[in-house]
């Protein structure tokens, strides 16, 4: 079964990309066919609702979520949201993506208070495309790390969870492929 990790942050020293990284690595470590797309490497236009969706990079990130049945968004909270680059993406993308699709979220930001801002994203999800949302979130503060390193083993272990409840989600729901 196809599986992405998208990490949705364009800043070079982000930490949700640390989150990203390691499920990803845990993941394949776990024999999941996981692709890797960091929104850093991949520019993506503005949606602007025409001329947006012909773009080369547009059709390519599409193709390869396309392809996954599981996806999961890492994303680094900005005034209790997700980037804007995460919302660039599902608007680019649209419904032959993540109609039916399980997605799992993990997030990285500056403090506590913050820890339902994927919500808004989530509900939008499960309310326009009928997304499967993994009811289990990965959410780390800068005190989780040193560097780009995850320091918090109780984020460690969520990452574990996370991963492993999107392969078990995604193959519930449609089986191996």
């Amino acid at each position: 079964m196809k599986l992405a990790v998208v990490s949705c942050s364009l800043d070079p020293d982000s930490r949700s990309r640390v989150l990203a990284r390691r499920a990803h690595e845990l993941l394949k470590g776990r024999g999941a066919d996981s692709d890797w797309i960091d929104l850093a490497e991949i520019p993506l236009p503005l949606c602007d609702g025409g001329a947006c969706y012909s773009d080369a990079n547009v059709r390519l990130v599409s193709e390869r979520l396309r392809a996954a049945r599981g996806i999961l968004l890492a994303s680094p909270i900005y005034n209790f949201d997700v980037s804007s680059a995460a919302k660039n993406l599902v608007e680019l993308t649209g419904k032959a993506v993540w109609t039916d699709t399980v997605v799992g979220f993990l997030c990285a930001a500056g403090g506590q208070g913050s820890y339902m801002s994927v919500m808004a994203l989530a509900n939008s999800l499960m309310l326009d495309f009928r997304t499967v949302i993994v009811p289990r979130f990965v959410y780390a503060t800068s005190r989780d790390f040193e560097g780009d390193e995850i320091v918090s083993e109780a984020v460690r272990d969520r990452i574990e969870q996370l991963s492993g409840d999107l392969i078990r989600f995604t193959t519930g729901l449609f089986g191996q492929t």
